[in-house]
């Protein structure tokens, strides 16, 4: 290809990505554009002349992370013949803070938004050119252009991330998305079927995750109504063998969503639905517009129409003003749900958010106590609910191999669940990558299962 075509031939690139699976699904994008303009990427800091960042700023601990990372790249050594390496924050921080980055972290180049991704290349191609301190930050996107409509280099061939909403309409008291990604915005029917038969013919595409902050309001500012249950249908007659969803608000979780999980084979046995508390009061203070009596009553909806759903959420300790006895009525929602997984936080606090202003007098010692109290009740519901399906045997869709040991093959059961299975003497990991293979279950741990390949 002429060298003209791709204005960062020769230079090197490196993606980190912080947070949700839409910033993974923003990084795959930033990959692809750089592969477009000829950049190639690397691993290592050393070798990589620009090193983007896609960053999360739902909690206090991605700011420290991405503070401390820029201080190690400045002092990093470039590779030979590179003067300078570039740094680009997007992703929430980014539209969060602008240009006051350039304040605080003097060493960062580029400074874009979420509305603004497509402008990465061309800022890129400036610093280059010795143009520091550039910045790009819309408050929506421009001309409907989406980060669905650039280039994509995925993380896995046999796994895609695919948007049918942006941004939040939400508002819960303690969160600061809406502010960051702006108000929902939904694809319509028609471009996020033809994303999803372009990934099915690829053949090589076993699972597509649709993604939203909330999933289940999709198509209500195009149509007028929720519409996710009936494109959720469609998605499920593109010939994806598995198809997941992510994030379910559980206000608007309808029946006919319910009903099409449980009528539709390609769709997986797993919903996440955060509860974020069990305690009505901290409910109503989180703005989250539903009661604990109501989603147990959902809950029980949804096990009575999909008995072998795998149910995960996400749980807030130590919100401003929580009791013992509103952290008591979430233990025992959680012990009452009988969750597969649940992503546990402590609450931190986001300057811009109704939650922020709260004053808030709960000593740290007792909310780390709540929070390691929960933690126990946690492991011991995933325990039970991975210890079910001993001796059952699953179809596994394998990933890799264990991060913590080569010789274990590690993939995921349609309940979303990690499987381990030995790696055969006489194969690689090669032979397995993007493979549903059947799995016996012979083993359950906290975090995952064990099991082995029926043969014959």
């Amino acid at each position: 290809m002429n060298n003209s075509l791709q204005p960062l031939c020769g230079s090197t690139f490196l993606v980190r990505v912080f947070g949700c699976q839409m910033n993974f699904h923003d990084g795959e994008r930033v990959r692809g554009m750089l592969d477009a303009a000829g950049a190639i990427e690397v691993e290592t800091i050393e070798e990589a002349d620009i090193v983007v960042f896609l960053t999360c700023c739902v909690r206090e601990a991605a700011d420290t992370r991405l503070y401390g990372q820029v201080a190690t790249i400045s002092t990093t050594p470039t590779r030979e013949g590179v003067d300078h390496r570039i740094i680009a924050i997007g992703g929430c921080i980014g539209q969060r803070d602008g240009e006051e980055l350039f304040k605080k972290l003097p060493h960062v180049d580029i400074v874009f938004g979420t509305h603004t991704l497509y402008r990465l290349p061309d800022m890129l191609l400036s610093a280059k050119e010795g143009i520091r301190h550039q910045a790009a930050l819309l408050e929506s996107d421009i001309d409907g252009c989406t980060a669905s409509d650039l280039p994509s280099h995925r993380d896995d061939s046999f796994h895609a991330w695919v948007p049918i909403t942006y941004g939040c309409n939400n508002f819960c008291t303690y969160c600061i998305v809406p502010y960051v990604r702006g108000r929902e915005r939904s694809r319509t029917k028609e471009s996020v079927l033809e994303e999803i038969r372009n990934l099915a013919s690829e053949g090589a595409v076993k699972e597509v995750t649709l993604l939203g902050q909330n999933v289940n309001s999709y198509g209500r500012d195009l149509y007028g109504e929720p519409q996710f249950a009936k494109l959720l249908a469609q998605v499920g007659e593109c010939g994806i063998p598995r198809i997941r969803f992510a994030t379910s608000h559980p206000k608007d979780l309808s029946d006919e969503t319910i009903e099409v999980m449980a009528t539709t084979p390609a769709i997986m046995p797993a919903l996440h639905l955060p509860a974020q508390s069990g305690s009505s009061r901290i409910l109503k203070m989180m703005n989250r517009t539903y009661n604990r009596e109501q989603y147990l009553t959902l809950v029980n909806k949804v096990k009575n129409a999909i008995p072998n759903i795998a149910l995960s959420t996400d749980i807030i300790v130590g919100f401003p003003g929580e009791t013992e006895e509103d952290f008591l009525d979430t233990l025992s929602l959680v012990q009452q749900v009988g969750y597969s997984q649940v992503f546990t936080f402590i609450y931190s606090k986001r300057e811009g958010t109704p939650a922020a202003r709260i004053v808030d007098t709960t000593p740290r010692e007792v909310i780390q106590d709540r929070f390691d109290r929960l933690v126990e009740v946690v492991q011991t519901g995933a325990l039970a609910e991975n210890q079910r399906d001993i001796d059952s045997t699953v179809p596994v869709l394998f990933e890799g191999f264990s991060k913590r040991d080569a010789t274990m093959l590690v993939g995921r059961s349609p309940r979303n669940q990690t499987v381990h299975v030995p790696l055969p003497s006489d194969k690689s990991v090669d032979d397995f990558r993007g493979q549903i293979i059947d799995v016996h279950l012979e083993e359950a741990k906290t975090w995952y299962l064990k099991g082995s390949f029926i043969h014959g």
